[in-house]
C-alpha cells in the first residue's frame, strides 16, 4: 500500500471498518483502531497506535469512539512507517544463532518473545511456534521469517 489509497480501496477500507461498529453509529472504540489496521494488512506496534491515538488513558482506549474519517488518516500515518525487510528479521534471530548453522533454540525464542519488546502471551506464542521446531527443539530461523512474514 502507498501513502495515498486509491478510491477503491478506501471503499474496501471503509466497508471493514463497518465490521468493527458494534453499536451502529459508524464509530469504534479506540481499544479496536489496531485490530482493524491489522485486519487491513497493517501490522502496527500497540505503542505506535497508541501513539497516534495521542496516548489515551484506559478509560479513554474503552470509552472513546472515532468515526472513519477520522480513522483514515490514523491508517495512512501507519501505513507510511517503514516496515522491516525479511532480512532485518533474519539478522536479528542470528544473534541466537550460537552454532552457525542456521537454527536456534525454541525455548530460547519462548522466552525472548514472552520477556522482550511488545511481549507476547504463551498462547500468542505456541499459536506462532506450531510446526516450527525439529524433533530436538531447533527452530530454521530463516524459514520461521518467511512463514511468519507470508501468513
Amino acid at each position: 500500500m502507498a501513502a495515498e489509497f486509491s478510491p477503491e480501496q478506501i471503499e474496501d477500507f471503509k466497508e471493514s471498518f463497518g465490521l468493527f461498529d458494534r453499536v451502529g453509529d459508524s464509530q469504534v472504540a479506540f481499544n479496536q483502531v489496531a485490530d482493524i489496521m491489522r485486519a487491513l494488512g497493517q501490522n502496527p506496534t500497540n505503542k505506535a497506535v497508541n501513539a497516534i491515538l495521542g496516548n489515551p488513558s484506559a478509560d479513554d482506549l474503552a470509552n472513546k469512539r472515532v468515526n472513519f474519517e477520522t480513522f483514515l488518516p490514523m491508517l495512512k500515518e501507519v501505513d507510511a512507517q517503514p516496515k522491516g525487510a525479511i532480512d532485518d528479521y533474519i539478522e536479528g534471530l542470528r544473534v541466537f544463532d550460537k552454532e552457525g548453522n542456521g537454527t536456534i533454540m525454541g525455548a530460547e525464542l519462548r522466552i525472548v518473545l514472552a520477556t522482550l519488546g511488545e511481549k507476547m502471551t504463551e498462547h500468542e506464542i505456541e499459536s506462532l511456534m506450531v510446526g516450527q521446531e525439529d524433533e530436538n527443539g531447533s527452530l530454521h530461523y530463516e524459514a520461521f521469517v518467511k512463514h511468519i512474514l507470508s501468513v
